[in-house]
């Protein structure tokens, strides 16, 4: 089951950077680049600061299920543009499965809750900013304002606050996904954004 989910969380999170590099007029190579490094990307990092083998190098899967997303979007990219916004929904899930995934492993190979916390957020975000990076593109993370680490950090810490007193598991993990996934969505639909810092003279 939960190996399920994380090959749905990777096809959504395929899908957004398989688009990217149509958007850039990226050839099929550089579209299943961008697909593999914002599906894996965060995992990938969160497993080499724990230093064990990456999750994406244990089962052939995690490696398919990208290059399978690309192939949709190489093909059918206008149909899955128009479906941009169950895509949205799609990825906030991804989004929290991610982050309360990532907190439970950190919390399991012995971290704090804090530093189990900022790797859930890695784990969930850390593969769009490597996308946006290599497409030459400010992260989204750091200049739309969305709410987007927000949600990852209430789930992560969730997560860390829910290990810390003997709640772990799915029905844990479960939980604090779905919290993240529910704001994810709340500032989504209210359109909230970040604050900006204050210019001089105002």
């Amino acid at each position: 089951m939960s190996e399920i989910l994380d090959l749905a969380g990777i096809f959504v999170f395929a899908l957004t950077g398989a688009l990217m590099g149509v958007r850039k007029r990226l050839d099929v190579v550089g579209m299943a680049m961008l697909a593999e490094i914002t599906a894996l990307g965060g995992g990938v990092v969160r497993d080499l600061i724990l230093n064990v083998r990456p999750a994406a190098f244990q089962s052939v899967g995690y490696v398919v299920v990208p290059l399978v997303a690309t192939v949709i979007v190489f093909y059918w990219h206008p149909h899955v543009a128009r479906v941009m916004p169950v895509i949205l929904v799609l990825d906030a899930a991804g989004l929290g499965l991610f982050c309360a995934v990532g907190t439970d492993k950190a919390m399991e190979y012995g971290l704090s809750p804090l530093h189990a916390t900022v790797l859930g957020i890695t784990t969930a975000v850390g593969g769009g900013m490597l996308r946006d990076v290599l497409a030459r593109e400010i992260p989204t993370l750091l200049h739309d304002r969305q709410l987007y680490a927000v949600p990852a950090l209430v789930g992560a810490a969730t997560m860390a606050a829910l290990y810390t007193y003997g709640q772990h598991g799915w029905p844990a993990t479960l939980a604090a996904a779905v919290l993240a996934f529910g704001l994810r969505i709340v500032a989504m639909r209210r359109n909230w954004r970040a604050p900006l810092a204050r210019e001089a003279g105002e």
